[in-house]
This record gives C-alpha cells, sequence and structure tokens, in this order.
C-alpha cells in the first residue's frame, strides 16, 4: 500500500491543462476515458497488493530489512524523481505516445519482477516500474486534459479516481490472497493482460495531442533530483548495517546533499525548469507543499509498516491484512465528494487543520493497538478515523495548491506538490526504518545482533517472542512518529491554508 493512493493533485493535472483542440463523440470520450482507467490500474493494483505481499516476497528471497525496504523505495524514488519530467514529455512528444510508452515500460518491468530470481534483481525491476509510471500516471491525467472540455472534466476525473479508489479496494485482498494461496509473482503477471488490453484500446480512440509551445525537457534536473535522493536514501538505509560513522554513509549524505544543492541551482538557472522555485514565493504553495511532505510521510510510513506488524506479530494471513486496509479506500472513495463540499462552504483551513489531526489520531490508535488485538479492537477504528481524517484533507489540499499560483501555472503547481507526496512517501520509509531498528534494538537481549534478529523476524523466519515483543515496540514507535508528522502537518494548514478557496 506504499504508492496504492491517488496522488493529491492528480484532479489539478486535469483541470489546468489546456482546452482540447478537437471534439469527439460521446462514445469516444468513454472509450479515451476506459484506456486512461486501464493504464492507471496497472499502478494501483500492483501498488496496493504489493504492500500486503511484501513479508512473503522478503520470506522467499532471503531479503533483509534493507533490501525489503528498496523494494518500495526504488519504485518510489524513480516515480518521484520523474514524474515532473514525464508530464512535460507528454506536452512535447504526444501524450498518447508517452502514455503508451509508459504502459510498455511498466509492463516489461512487472514481467522482469514477476521472473527475478533474487531481491537486487527485483529491486531493479521495481526501478524500472516506476520509470514507467512516470510516464504513465501523467500521461493518463494528461489524455484526460486533452480530450475533454473543461465543464466535463469533474466528471471525467471523478471517474477515472472512482476507479482507482475500486482498484485500491480489491488490490489488497489480491495481493493477500496471491501471497496465502498462490505465488506473490502473479502480482506482477497481472499487469500483462491489462496492458495489452490498455494499448489496444488506446490505439483505437485515443487522439494524439500535443503541446505546440512545449520547450526542452529538463534532463539535468531529473538527473541531479534521482541521484541526489537515492544517496540519501540509500545511507538512511543502509546506516543501521554499516553504521552512521562508515565513510561509505558519510560519503553517500555529503554526496546526496550536494546533488540536491545543485539541482536547486540548476532549478533557478534552467529556462523551463521541471520544478519552477518562483512558485515557492507563495506563502500559501510552500506551505500547502510542506502540510503534503508531512502529512504524506505520515501515511506513507504508516502503510508500509502496518502489513508486517499484523502478519509477523498478530500472526494474521495476508489476505486478512488486506482487508484491514478495506475502511481507508471504502471511506476515501464513499466521502470524498462531500469532504470536497464541506471546504467550499467553510474554506480550506478548517479543512487543512482537522483533517490532518484526525490522521494523526488515526495513526496514534494504530500505535497502541494490542499485541493480541483482532479486527475490531485493532486496525479498524484507527484505519476509519486515519481515512476520515485523509478524506477532509486531499480535496482542499488540491484546491489550495492550485488556488495559491497563477490561473497558467495550475498545471505544473498541481505537479509538483504532486511529487512531493512522492518523495513523502520514499523519505518515510528510509527514515522511519531507522526508528523500528533502533527501538527493536533496546528491546533485544544482545543488540549487537540485532539486526540479523530483525531481518530473520520480518522475512517470518522465527516467532520467538521476545523478538515479537521488540518489533511490536518499534512499530508502536514508528506509528507514533507518524502521528507526531499529521499533527505538524496540521499546524501548518491551520497558519498557512486560506480561510476561503482563492480563486485569484
Amino acid at each position: 500500500m506504499t504508492h496504492a493512493h491517488r496522488g493529491p493533485c492528480d484532479a489539478g493535472q486535469v483541470q489546468g491543462a489546456a482546452a482540447p483542440g478537437q471534439a469527439l463523440s460521446k462514445a469516444r470520450k468513454r472509450w479515451v476515458l476506459a484506456a486512461t482507467v486501464l493504464g492507471s490500474s496497472l499502478t494501483f493494483i500492483d501498488g496496493s497488493a504489493l504492500g500486503v505481499a511484501l513479508p512473503a516476497i522478503q520470506n522467499d528471497l532471503g531479503a533483509g530489512p534493507a533490501a525489503a525496504q528498496w523494494v518500495s523505495n526504488a519504485y518510489l524514488l524513480t516515480l518521484g524523481a520523474l514524474v515532473l519530467i514525464g508530464g512535460a514529455a507528454g506536452d512535447r512528444f504526444g501524450r498518447r505516445l508517452v502514455f503508451l510508452i509508459g504502459v510498455a515500460v511498466f509492463t516489461l518491468a512487472s514481467v522482469a519482477c514477476a521472473l527475478a530470481p533474487t531481491v537486487q534483481l527485483l529491486i531493479v525491476g521495481r526501478a524500472v516500474q516506476g520509470i514507467g509510471a512516470a510516464l504513465l500516471t501523467p500521461g493518463a491525467l494528461a489524455v484526460i486534459g486533452s480530450v475533454f472540455p473543461p465543464e466535463e472534466r469533474g466528471k471525467a476525473f471523478g471517474t477515472w479516481a472512482g476507479a482507482g479508489a475500486l482498484f485500491g479496494m480489491v488490490g489488497p485482498l489480491i495481493g493477500g490472497w496471491l501471497a496465502d494461496q498462490a505465488d506473490w509473482r502473479f502480482i506482477f503477471w497481472i499487469n500483462v493482460p491489462l496492458a495489452a488490453l490498455t494499448a489496444l484500446v488506446t490505439l483505437r480512440a485515443v487522439p494524439e495531442s500535443r503541446d505546440p509551445s512545449a520547450r526542452g525537457l529538463d534532463w539535468a534536473g531529473a538527473l541531479l533530483a534521482t541521484s541526489g535522493l537515492a544517496a540519501v536514501t540509500w545511507a538512511l538505509t543502509a546506516a543501521p548495517d554499516l553504521g552512521w560513522t562508515n565513510p561509505l554513509i558519510l560519503s553517500a549524505l555529503a554526496g546526496g546533499a550536494v546533488l540536491l544543492i545543485a539541482f536547486l541551482v540548476a532549478e533557478a538557472r534552467q529556462s523551463h525548469p521541471m520544478m519552477p522555485l518562483g512558485l515557492f514565493r507563495s506563502p500559501v504553495f510552500s506551505g500547502i507543499n510542506g502540510l503534503t511532505l508531512l502529512l504524506y510521510f505520515a501515511l506513507g510510513g504508516a502503510m508500509f509498516f502496518l502489513p508486517f506488524d499484523l502478519i509477523r506479530v498478530h500472526g494474521w494471513s495476508a489476505t486478512k491484512a488486506g482487508a484491514a486496509m478495506l475502511p481507508f479506500a471504502v471511506i476515501m472513495s464513499l466521502f470524498s465528494g462531500s469532504a470536497g463540499r464541506l471546504a467550499d462552504r467553510f474554506g480550506a483551513r478548517l479543512s487543512l487543520s482537522v483533517g490532518p489531526v484526525l490522521a494523526g489520531v488515526g495513526l496514534a490508535l494504530l500505535a497502541f493497538m494490542p499485541r493480541t488485538a483482532g479486527y475490531v479492537d485493532g486496525p479498524l477504528a484507527g484505519m476509519t478515523v486515519l481515512a476520515i481524517g485523509m478524506t477532509l484533507a486531499v480535496g482542499p489540499l488540491t484546491a489550495a495548491v492550485m488556488g495559491a499560483v497563477k490561473p497558467e501555472h495550475t498545471g505544473v503547481a498541481s505537479g509538483v506538490n504532486n511529487a512531493v507526496a512522492r518523495v513523502a512517501g520514499l523519505l518515510a520509509i528510509a527514515l522511519l526504518g531507522l526508528v523500528l531498528s533502533g527501538q527493536f534494538s533496546h528491546r533485544v537481549a544482545d543488540p549487537a545482533t540485532a539486526r540479523d534478529l530483525l531481518g530473520a523476524f520480518m522475512a517470518g523466519d522465527t516467532t520467538d517472542g521476545a523478538l515479537r515483543n521488540a518489533f511490536h515496540w518499534g512499530y508502536a514507535w514508528v506509528m507514533l512518529t507518524c502521528a507526531l508528522a499529521a499533527f505538524a502537518a496540521g499546524v501548518i494548514g491551520l497558519l498557512t491554508a486560506p480561510k476561503r478557496q482563492n480563486t485569484e
């Protein structure tokens, strides 16, 4: 579940598109929408299903904690760093073409993941999947914006988002069932027939479109962002194994920091930057992106570590752990519209302060879940409150981002906010892994072997009661850290979000 949720500003990327250059029949538009839904289903199903299957993957491939983190992080790294350039590529080279390339890359990488004999090759496949998703996801949104006129985009996006919510519901159940009853590799094989159907419908129904004014792509920015984030993330993930004073760790942290600073310098000098720094002159835009970073940090970390606790500590099957995720998807899908109307009536500040705080309360409930809890007295209450909080926040967050910039900048502003949310999940898994490892080490008899014991426990190689207690203690600290991040996001929302939607 680490990346199954939609980006916070997907709607903004659709609404910020230019008016379509040609009118299509209603039937043709329905087929276009079907193509985008099918293509996006690749990422929605794959992402939501993989979270609950990760413990089985770790056990099957003999992966340690760091490798397990990189199965998710490799995808989030390339997706977060390249999603902005993926959208720009569609504008320049053709939105249908880039969408199809994204589908092809994602599918070929899925086949590589399904066949991977080692966790290292699986990680490489996941990184390539992220590249495909960085083309596919903004490509789907750009196709919707290029075909539907402004007055029809809300309904079209609602259909696309509703389908994503449905895939988010069934994904954990599918992933859990496959991990329990068959083979986790089928999660990746599912993508092959879906991709073939997507390509067929796209080629027959989707017209090509591009932006004649689109200029060169910011390859330097993309390379600096990817390499800088990769270096920092690797150092944070490897530090528990190698030690913070290891020269490789110190070099990676320093090198990553230099590369990320160079990225900011390059964006300031680039004529067509992937992340225009001028947008951050708006206090509202900067504040909402800070809120997004913290809120999606909390969500991404919780969704990564919760299945491990349910499966390894509580002894649940992967299928039952997948069912624990259902309240989140159901509430988000059923009440997002109502939350948007609430924000329209009372302003974004209320929703963007109360929503993250409620999400933090839900995460705290998950932190204090008893080790012997069942479904009702376990994750149900926490997941429900978390879902209510996220539902209150996500819609107004999109509107606040779009209202903080000039109308001609809404598309790129939405894309930047979306990228921030992806990077937040990447940082969450790396940093919270340090929290888990550190707290686990304090609770075991021999801290010198704690990392090996943690790896064996997460892989299911041991069911020792003392290790279960130690892991559950570390998990509780992880969830409390996520809760604090969500509370901080609520404070930022209270201080920076507009009382009323800014339409200037």
